[in-house]
């Protein structure tokens, strides 16, 4: 599987609708039948940092990122942003979370 995590600074002025901005998109990905997950979370000390984590069978990669939305965010998303956004993307073999063994349940 593919694993991405992706780290968006975004203006304080579109803090409060980012989650909006991004929920077409959100929503498309989520019906991908590769993906596996794709979920926001806010960085609890910055307010203005998203973190997008995403995971995709290495099958639906491809088809993925030909997503006819690709060109509408990359036009919309820019303006709510401070910085480019980073990237941190790994394969992984699997399609599933491992139990964290150092804190079993």
């Amino acid at each position: 599987m593919q694993v991405v995590v992706i780290r968006f600074v975004v203006r304080e002025e579109w803090a409060s609708r980012w989650l909006a901005l991004v929920d077409e998109f959100t929503r498309a990905t989520r019906a991908e039948d590769s993906n596996l997950w794709f979920w926001w979370a806010r960085d609890v000390d910055e307010p203005n940092v998203f973190f997008l984590l995403e995971g995709h069978r290495e099958e639906g990669v491809e088809a993925h990122l030909k997503s006819p939305l690709i060109p509408k965010i990359q036009r919309e998303w820019p303006a709510a942003l401070v910085e480019t956004p980073r990237v941190l993307m790994t394969t992984m073999p699997g399609n599933a979370w491992a139990d964290l063994a150092l804190l079993p349940v």
